[in-house]
């Protein structure tokens, strides 16, 4: 069994709490080796999501996906509000005539994800960007045959060591790239926002 509709409604005023509560954190991290304005496109950009999904109680899952990501790309138009809107725009092609949000559904929307923000940034994994985080979040839910709250516990405990293990990793994309070895030692901020979004998504489910 899988979420509903009216449960899948759920994630996006808990993405949008957790982001207004990691405002400063992102503003912070992201000013070490970018423009500090990360903190206030996630919680601008995801504010705009809920109220667009809250606007339309008819919408289905797919439906809620692609509210998100026009609303996103509306509210915050920098490179990461881009790439977030692409995500969720693929996501909801990926799902498409959904009526239930399980494990499979999940792979489906993260790998759609992840791909949509290859393809829109142009990194590849290794290139220490939020992809880095989100391809084995994609990763974990593949290859997952169990039921939702434990797959998403295991594709939090991916993303947890995907994103530390970008610490040892040079930008290669965006501002960060311009830092490159000062880049070194600090875990990657797109990585960290994708780690955020898992583990909403995870919580929201236990719950």
């Amino acid at each position: 069994m899988g979420l509903t509709a009216n449960q899948t409604r759920a994630l996006y005023p808990a993405w949008a709490t957790r982001f207004v509560e990691e405002r400063e954190a992102l503003i912070a991290l992201d000013g070490k080796v970018g423009d500090s304005d990360l903190g206030i496109t996630m919680s601008k950009g995801f504010a705009a999501a809920r109220d667009a999904v809250e606007a339309a109680p008819e919408a289905d899952i797919a439906g809620q996906m692609k509210l998100a990501g026009a609303a996103l790309a509306k509210a915050a138009p920098s490179t990461m509000g881009t790439l977030m809107a692409t995500g969720f725009l693929r996501g909801f092609k990926a799902q498409e005539g959904t009526t239930q949000f399980g494990t499979p559904e999940a792979a489906r929307f993260w790998r759609a994800f992840a791909d949509g923000v290859q393809q829109r940034g142009k990194a590849q994994v290794g290139d220490k960007t939020v992809l880095d985080v989100l391809d084995p979040i994609a990763k974990a839910l593949e290859a997952h045959t169990g039921a939702l709250p434990e797959a998403l516990e295991t594709a939090v405990t991916a993303a947890a060591e995907a994103l530390e293990a970008t610490r040892d990793m040079v930008a290669q994309h965006g501002k960060a790239a311009a830092f490159q070895e000062k880049s070194r030692g600090l875990a990657d901020a797109g990585g960290t926002v994708a780690l955020m979004l898992i583990e909403v998504m995870r919580d929201v489910v236990r719950a």
